[in-house]
This record gives structure tokens, sequence and C-alpha cells, in this order.
């Protein structure tokens, strides 16, 4: 049990920001497995909403300190990686050039 004023006020703090943090994860947890599974349908509309939601919720909690920024970074890329291998290259009927 707490005795000083400032340690009351920091478990009072840590309560309420354990809550939130709690929130924001277990949202975050939901929009990507349902991105995942939208991945997995095949659904290039699905998955694109899907995908753009939880990447914007992993922003999110990045920035606001709830996820750590690399954490976020890496989930992000990973889904940004495998949406991008749902959709078809764009070819342009043009072979690239060689490099000089």
């Amino acid at each position: 049990m707490a005795v000083h004023a400032s340690t009351i006020k920091r478990e009072r703090q840590n309560k309420a920001r354990r809550i939130r943090n709690q929130a924001v994860l277990s949202r975050l947890k939901t929009l990507l497995k349902k991105a995942r599974t939208a991945l997995e349908g095949k659904d290039s509309t699905k998955a694109q909403q899907a995908v753009a939601l939880a990447i914007s919720a992993l922003d999110k909690a990045a920035s606001k300190g709830v996820l750590h920024k690399n954490k976020a970074s890496r989930t992000i890329s990973r889904l940004s990686r495998r949406h991008h291998q749902l959709i078809p290259a764009k070819t342009s009927g043009q072979e690239p050039r060689p490099a000089a």
C-alpha cells in the first residue's frame, strides 16, 4: 500500500494507463486478425480496407506509446508485403532497362 502522496498518484496514473492500453491493444489484435483473414480470403478490396484500418491503428498505437515504434513498423511491413503479394503486379509492356 502506497504511503506517499506521489506514489498514490502514480498508482492512479498507472491504473488509468493500463486500462487505456489494454483497450487499444485489444482493438489492435482484432483489427490485425481481421486483416490477416481478409488476406487469406484472397478478396482484394476487403483485404485492402482491413489492412488500411490495421495500419492506421498500428501507427496510432505507436505514436501514443502503447506499442513500440519498431514493433509497429515491423508489423506494418509484414502486412504490406502480404497485401502486395495478393495484388497482381502491373506491367507496362516494356522490359526494364539494364543498369549502366
